[in-house]
């Protein structure tokens, strides 16, 4: 399931290319053809993501609601407007632990991603991106075919006369009210990107630290915080010294407050890069390798059985939750 830096990467995609144009809107595999015209050639006035959901609001107070679960994801066509935030004009990624190295070198990784052209540096392109949990890099196509013509079974089809973006197989596709995406909002949890930094930081402390509930599960409830999932999961509670059956009314202030400011800068990195960066300190060869293989950038997710990096400590795999939890039982303790 896309985590929250995703959701974030793919509403600054629809307020680069969609946000102040009239939008046509359809439903090509027809469950959403309802919803599809109620909004259908609306202006889209604004893109806005609160942890793993995206709201899309078009002229007239009618709003999007996305939530792409397990299996959804959005595929960019035509002229793409890519992001000059995630790349500076120099054409080099604007990480602090990772600069250095150009576009035109790319590092693709084990499923094939170019990890630095991940959306690109800031130019107009007429091509293809897919954004889900992982955004591909922008393939090219002078000679793209328009309109695209739909493959496979497309919930939702946003068209503006250049930009085309395919929604498949999401949890949650519905034209909502003000008022009902105002009862979502109400119910999640605070997003380090949305809203007032020191209520949200507040916020979390609070509701950590009320409940006698493992900070383990916590972390993944998104009525506590928005937009963590398994890999950020276990990678900040490594990178806090905490043991994940902690119940949160047991940890100090200090250490809840601690892993607030780490998931903002690990979200951060997260837009920035398009990947779930979690080691600190990559140069040269070790950050490429890195961005070049997923179980490098980690602690220990997705070691499980393997040496801790830190203390040797083989990596415990077990079930919270029914989702998988990797942890080292020496380092958090």
């Amino acid at each position: 399931m896309p985590e929250g830096h995703s959701v974030h990467r793919i509403a600054r995609q629809f307020a680069r290319n969609f946000v102040g144009r009239a939008v046509a809107v359809s439903s090509p595999q027809g469950r959403f053809a309802e919803g599809a015209s109620l909004i259908d050639g609306r202006e889209m006035a604004r893109a806005v993501a609160v942890g793993k959901q995206m709201f899309l609001e078009f002229d007239g107070g009618l709003w999007l609601r996305v939530h792409l679960g397990l299996y959804g994801a959005w595929d960019f066509s035509g002229d793409i407007l890519v992001d000059p935030t995630i790349a500076s004009a120099n054409g080099r990624m604007g990480q602090t632990n990772q600069r250095g190295t150009d576009l035109d070198d790319p590092i693709l990784d084990d499923a094939g991603e170019n990890s630095l052209a991940s959306i690109g540096a800031p130019r107009r392109t007429r091509g293809h991106v897919r954004m889900s949990e992982q955004t591909k890099g922008v393939e090219d196509g002078a000679e793209l075919e328009w309109p695209p013509p739909v493959v496979g079974q497309v919930r939702a089809r946003l068209m503006t006369d250049v930009t085309c973006a395919d929604l498949r197989g999401p949890t949650v596709c519905a034209v909502e009210t003000p008022e009902q995406v105002q009862k979502v909002w109400d119910r999640l949890g605070p997003d380090p990107l949305v809203g007032d930094p020191a209520e949200n930081e507040e916020r979390f402390v609070a509701a950590v630290r009320r409940r006698n509930v493992a900070i383990g599960q916590l972390l993944m409830d998104q009525a506590v915080v928005s937009g963590i999932g398994n890999v950020y999961r276990a990678e900040m509670l490594f990178r806090a010294n905490v043991d994940p059956h902690t119940p949160g009314k047991k940890l100090p202030a200090e250490i809840v407050r601690g892993m607030w400011r780490d998931w903002v800068d690990l979200l951060r990195i997260g837009v920035e890069t398009g990947q779930m960066m979690t080691m600190d300190g990559l140069t040269g060869d070790a950050w490429r390798s890195a961005m070049a293989s997923r179980d490098d950038r980690h602690w220990v997710y997705h070691r499980a059985g393997l040496p801790c990096r830190v203390c040797g400590t083989e990596i415990v795999l077990e079930e919270m939750q029914s989702r998988k939890l990797y942890w080292c039982p020496t380092c958090q303790r």
